[in-house]
């Protein structure tokens, strides 16, 4: 992975700068913005891993600033950082969306142990997203499985050859096992254009079959819904 890249949220510009400086001794990459607005507007724009934010802040406080963003969806870590060192504030910066929280003044040392507490969580966080991505482009039903990113299908472990077409008809019906697809919305789907003679779909569908199937008459996984379309049973 390339460094990891932080954004410093702060009107402060001495603080700002000296967080910077910093940070990127140890291999860091930096963004600074000088209020919650233009620290919004940075992680709308840049790929960001960490920011550091300070909550009392001109135009944007810090608080409404991990408002927004908790509630676009960005899960990167947050630590806040403020001068008052109440309860309330923790409280308050910790349930709207904030990992970490460090009162002013601090050291560097300090900020730059928690910065890398929280990025090693992360890192951990984006590797499992990762694997899990991964997994989820192998499609399993039953003895039948279809894997997406090296175009290989399986059935109760013996390597079963399709041609292009075929693959992407099953990929279609396997991704949503139990949903019935009309033979108009496969030619579709495949094609990418309006289905104006569908037979072509059923020719495909009892190849599938014998490729698939024990015994292609008494279908296991790819099911006719008569009058309605083709779908791969759920087991």
């Amino acid at each position: 992975m390339e460094a990891f890249h932080i954004l410093i949220v702060e009107d402060d510009k001495e603080i700002r700068e000296g967080i910077e400086i910093y940070l990127k001794n140890q291999g860091y990459q930096v963004s600074q913005a000088a209020d919650g607005i233009e620290g919004f507007e940075k992680i709308e724009s840049e790929d960001i891993h960490l920011a550091i934010v300070d909550i009392m802040m001109p135009r944007m406080d810090g608080i409404t600033m991990m408002i927004k963003v908790r509630e676009k969806g960005y899960d990167f870590p947050v630590i806040m950082l403020s001068a008052k060192s109440e309860e309330v504030d923790k409280i308050m910066g910790l349930n709207m969306g904030a990992d970490d929280y460090v009162t002013k003044p601090f050291t560097t040392m300090e900020l730059l142990a928690r910065v890398n507490s929280q990025l090693r969580r992360y890192k951990k966080y984006l590797e499992v997203v990762e694997e899990k991505t991964e997994q989820d482009r192998v499609y399993t039903v039953g003895g039948l499985e279809v894997n997406e990113d090296t175009v290989e299908v399986f059935v109760d472990g013996n390597a079963v050859k399709l041609t292009p077409l075929e693959f992407k008809i099953l990929l279609l019906l396997i991704k949503n096992p139990g949903r019935v697809f009309s033979a108009e919305e496969i030619y579709e789907r495949v094609w990418n254009e309006q289905a104006i003679n569908t037979d072509t779909i059923m020719v495909h569908i009892r190849k599938i079959r014998e490729k698939i199937e024990i015994n292609p008459k008494e279908p296991k996984y790819l099911k006719v819904v008569w009058g309605v379309g083709y779908k791969i049973e759920k087991q």
